[in-house]
Formats: C-alpha cells, sequence, structure tokens
C-alpha cells in the first residue's frame, strides 16, 4: 500500500456494499480499495445503558463493522437480560456479552476498543472519561455532559489521551442534509444568510403525576441516580427522566442540541457571541415534571442570531416541520428536518426538495427494531463509519467532541439564562461567564453524595 494511503477501516464485509450509508462513507473515505476494508480485525465493543437509543446505536454498529460485543452494562437487571439476547441474535459470533451492573466493573477489564454510551445525560461525563481512561474511543450521546464543565472536562481528557470521541448529533451525517449543505449552502443559492430559526413542537412532555412506589428488587435506584439528586421513586424511569432537570436539560437539551449543532454544522459556526432565553411551565402546570413546556432562546453568532423556540402543547406554525431548521437568505430560504429538506428560492424560481433515505430493503432487521426511527438509521450508520475511520486514519470524526460540547453547553447556557433572567457570554478559554460570578458558579453543578466532579481532576 502507498505511505501515502490512508489506512483502512475496519467493516463487514457482508452489508458494506448495500446502500447511501456505504456511498456515503466511500463520498467520505474515499475508494482507495475495498480489499484494504475487509480485514480480519474485530473490535471489541462494550455498551453502558442498555435502553432504547443505547440498543439501536448498537445495532447500527454491528451491521457496519467487523464487531465484537463483549461487554454489556446496565442497572435494570431485565434491561441487561433483554439486551444480551438481542445481541448474541444479532452479532456474528452469536455469543452472549459479559454483563455487568457497575460501569467501573466493566470498564476495569480494559479490554475495549470501543464504548458506546446510551446512558441518561446525568451519567455521560463520568462514564465517558472513566471509558477513555479504561483504553477505549467512544461514540457518546448527546448531549455530553448535564453542566458546561463536565463537557470541558471531557473535552479535555479526550485530547489529552487521544481517544477518539464521535457525538450522537448524527445530523452531520444524515444522507439528504449532507447532500442540502452541499448543494443548497455550499453552491451559495441561499445568499447571504442573516437569519436562523430552529424548533420543537412536539407534544413530547411528560404529562403525568404518579404516586411514591417501591423500587423493584431488579432496578437499582441508588446507582441509576449516582452524582445526581435522588429524586422520590415514581417508577422506573426509562425515558422519563428527561421530565426532570436533575436528570437533564429539558427539551432544549434534549431536541435545541440536534438542530443548533445542525445549524453550526451547515454554516461553520464556533460559540456563540451571546445566549439568552424566557421560558417557564405556562400551560401543563399538572404534571410532576419541573422541564419548561414553553421556552425560547436567542444564540448570538456574528451578523447573525439562530433562535429556538419550543412548545410541547399546541400545533406547529409550519406542520410539516414541527422539529426543524428554517435558513433564510437573501436569495432564498432552506427548510430542514430529519424528514427531508425543501430549498424556496426568493422571487420565484423551482422549489428544490429531498427527502430522507431509507433502507428497509437493505437492512431489513430494522424492521423488526423495536421502536426503531427507520428515518434515522443510515445516518447512525455512517456516524459509526466515520468513528472507524477516524480511529484508524487519526483524524477527527464529523461530530467531533469538541462540536458536541459546543452545541452542549450552550443549550445548558441558554437555560441558566432563562433562570437568571439574563444574556450569557461564555469564554472557552477561561471557562467563564464574562463579568458574572453567579453564573460561572453555575457552571458546575452540586454531585450527590462521594461521587467527585470531574473538572476538580481534569482541569
Amino acid at each position: 500500500m502507498n505511505n501515502n494511503q490512508p489506512k483502512p477501516f475496519y467493516i463487514n464485509r457482508r452489508n458494506f456494499l448495500k446502500g447511501s450509508t456505504a456511498a456515503l462513507a466511500l463520498s467520505s473515505f474515499g475508494a482507495y480499495g475495498l480489499d484494504l476494508m475487509y480485514s480480519t480485525k474485530k473490535w471489541r465493543v462494550g455498551l453502558i445503558g442498555c435502553g432504547w437509543y443505547g440498543k439501536s446505536d448498537l445495532f447500527k454498529l454491528i451491521q457496519v463493522a467487523n464487531v465484537e460485543v463483549v461487554s454489556l452494562c446496565d442497572v435494570d437487571q431485565n434491561y441487561l437480560e433483554e439486551a444480551a439476547k438481542l445481541v448474541s441474535e444479532r452479532q456474528k459470533s452469536g455469543k452472549k456479552p459479559r454483563l455487568y451492573k457497575d460501569y467501573r466493573k466493566m470498564l476495569a477489564e480494559k479490554d475495549l476498543d470501543i464504548v458506546l454510551i446510551g446512558s441518561p445525560d446525568h451519567w455521560h461525563a463520568l462514564q465517558a472519561i472513566e471509558a477513555m481512561e479504561s483504553g477505549a474511543h467512544l461514540y457518546l450521546q448527546k448531549p455530553i455532559s448535564i453542566d458546561v464543565l463536565e463537557g470541558e472536562s471531557i473535552l479535555a481528557t479526550a485530547r489529552k489521551l487521544g481517544k477518539k470521541v464521535q457525538i450522537g448529533t448524527q445530523r452531520r451525517s444524515t444522507p439528504h442534509l449532507v447532500e442540502g449543505k452541499k448543494n443548497i449552502i455550499e453552491a451559495g443559492l441561499l445568499g447571504n444568510i442573516s437569519h436562523v430559526d430552529i424548533c420543537c413542537y412536539y407534544h413530547m412532555r411528560w404529562n403525568a403525576n404518579p404516586p411514591i412506589q417501591e423500587v423493584p428488587d431488579y432496578f437499582d435506584y441508588d446507582l441509576w441516580s449516582g452524582p445526581a439528586p435522588m429524586r422520590p421513586f415514581v417508577g422506573v424511569p426509562h425515558r422519563t427522566w428527561r421530565a426532570f432537570m436533575e436528570y437533564g436539560n429539558g427539551i432544549v437539551g434534549d431536541m435545541c442540541v440536534h438542530m443548533l449543532d445542525t445549524v453550526r454544522w451547515m454554516l461553520g459556526l464556533g460559540w456563540p457571541k451571546k445566549v439568552s432565553s424566557t421560558g417557564g411551565i405556562y400551560v401543563q402546570k399538572d404534571s410532576i415534571a419541573n422541564i419548561t413546556d414553553t421556552q425560547t432562546a436567542v444564540f448570538e453568532f456574528d451578523e447573525l442570531n439562530c433562535i429556538w423556540q419550543h412548545r410541547s402543547w399546541g400545533t406547529p406554525p409550519d406542520p410539516e416541520y414541527p422539529w426543524a431548521f428554517f435558513i433564510y437568505g437573501d436569495k432564498g430560504t432552506l427548510k430542514g428536518s430529519v424528514h427531508k429538506y425543501e430549498f424556496i428560492p426568493n422571487g420565484g424560481g423551482e422549489t428544490i426538495k429531498k427527502e430522507a433515505v431509507y433502507e428497509r430493503e437493505e437492512y431489513p432487521e430494522d424492521l423488526k427494531e423495536k421502536d426503531i426511527e427507520l428515518h434515522t438509521a443510515p445516518a447512525t450508520r455512517a456516524h459509526m463509519l466515520d468513528l472507524l475511520a477516524a480511529i484508524e486514519n487519526d483524524t477527527l470524526p464529523v461530530a467531533d467532541v469538541e462540536e458536541g460540547h459546543i452545541s452542549t453547553a450552550s443549550c445548558i447556557m441558554a437555560n441558566l439564562a432563562m433562570d437568571l433572567q439574563r444574556p450569557l457570554i461564555y469564554n472557552p478559554e477561561k471557562r467563564i461567564i464574562v463579568d458574572d460570578l453567579e453564573a460561572t458558579s453555575l457552571l458546575k453543578r452540586q454531585y450527590r453524595g462521594a461521587w467527585q466532579h470531574p473538572s476538580e481532576t481534569k482541569l
């Protein structure tokens, strides 16, 4: 092999030449000889957090790479056993992975090449840092952290150890959006871009008020809570934890992070110069949930404001784009979502549309996956391939940890700005909110009990 060629990356031969994921991967990485890709090297993989999206991410990696899933971790014994069964059915070896309740014991084995983290947000920082210190590269779900200094600590650790960290902001690998970035934005069809709207109007807030319950034997609630406050137990918190600011950052941290990251990627934006926000619980007041049901945030960049709006009630202004971005230029408008994009030129002219790619025929096992988001599967597969290429070629993945940190921290600052009722300016070099000691003190959350915040040792 010519020394000037990139090193091979290793994927599953049977699946690679399927669908648009393969085309996207080849266009990104270069067709430098398919025979180089079919190595006998096997990636040793572990998953922390065996719920809905953790398993879904893992299944996409199994589809496109030569992997052996050797370790699974979850504090829910039922989830753990179910995941082990499904993995053994999907991976080529047919083996069941080792099972762990405590991620620290799993990572202590120090035998994993890649760790996927699909746990709740309040766990991301500690698990990500310890996984990298155990020798693994990461696929880390968004948002990368629950406070700003956690994110700084993850970034510092990744750079110190030279680990590749792909964040689950997979819009950067979504085929129709990759095409839209190239053919609409980079082609200059929008002209001068000076405003962006991003939004989510899904009725996704958990609006319930259940009674306090006993913790079931199969679930370790203390370990699930970890460094976060332990709220009264009102049922196993799978997928309901997002209703509480103790474990996440609300709809801004969950949904805005995707659209803000997409716009930043498409337009080449870095840190916002200033972040402000207003909102609260205006309508859904009877729920135990403490996240906002209504919120607006303004992310100010040079000569461009990016404005976020969510409501978990009512109807969206544009029913075809309930979770979306709208990029306005002096020559036209680009609407985009996980399902499609639409370019509308000003003053008439032909509208350009592109639908999401589906790979049902190429990957029929997708149709058997519970709760799968079929429109995101091609993006996640491409995202996994991009991570493997980054590891092999010692480059940064498309959703590198620094990009994930900027998008995550910006959303966290929107919540802080709303709570403090004033705009915030973050200085990432000094890791402070400029001229605001109170806001700076809130960049780091208080950890529960003996758990130690990573910024105390990593920054």
